[in-house]
């Protein structure tokens, strides 16, 4: 093996085990899982926390309340897209409670003066909006996946595309009690022009073969 070869050999090795890395599913799941998710009924899913990490010339061209209005657009996609995902599902017949819609959640946080869901307890948010399980997380991406975050970063700093990849972290928790049910972490990885309806679903195919719900 000569000097080339050898170099070429040890970056992709190294480019090997960064992409196994970011690739590395964490998941946990409460011993009782199962038999808890026998008593639900409903479900909730949260506005999940997202985060989306400009580049520093991006940054430049934007202000923080453009950034601040572009994750909020990220989050309302994100849950829409899970909430249609759960639809499919209990459509199939592969879903053993009701989801309650998006808009019905986010009516009933805001009635209630809630800005931040993050700073409440899982069982206080279950019992305001009246369900059995509250689904929560974060999603952190490198450029902007819904159409109009998409758009509004191309107009501003000349980026056009979705985004390739992101990193989920979701959990599910028990009212009453607010037990941590479940929890799954991941890095998504899409292709060019990902939508974000196309990464939920890529999520959660596989996110699904160990949710209780949907076994």
């Amino acid at each position: 093996m000569n000097k080339f070869t050898f170099k070429l050999f040890i970056t992709g090795m190294i480019c090997f085990f960064a992409f196994s890395l970011s690739a590395q599913t964490r998941l946990y799941e409460h011993p009782q899982f199962d038999e808890i998710a026998k008593n639900h009924k409903s479900l909730a899913i949260l506005p999940f926390e997202t985060s989306v990490q400009l580049r520093p010339k991006q940054m430049k061209e934007i202000t923080a309340a453009q950034l601040k209005e572009m994750a909020q657009s990220e989050s309302l996609a994100i849950q829409n897209s899970m909430y249609t995902w759960f639809l499919t599902r209990q459509q199939r017949g592969k879903l053993s409670l009701d989801v309650q819609d998006p808009k019905r959640t986010r009516v009933i946080l805001q009635d209630n003066n809630i800005t931040d869901p993050a700073r409440h307890t899982p069982e206080e948010l279950a019992e305001i909006l009246g369900v059995d399980a509250v689904i929560s997380g974060s999603f952190e991406t490198d450029k902007p996946m819904s159409d109009g975050a998409s758009i509004a970063l191309g107009l501003l700093v000349g980026f056009w595309g979705s985004t390739n990849s992101a990193t989920v972290n979701m959990s599910v928790n028990n009212s009453g009690d607010g037990e941590l049910l479940w929890n799954y972490n991941k890095r998504v990885a899409g292709s060019l022009g990902s939508t974000t309806d196309a990464l939920i679903n890529k999520l959660m195919r596989k996110a699904s073969r160990r949710l209780a719900y949907t076994k």
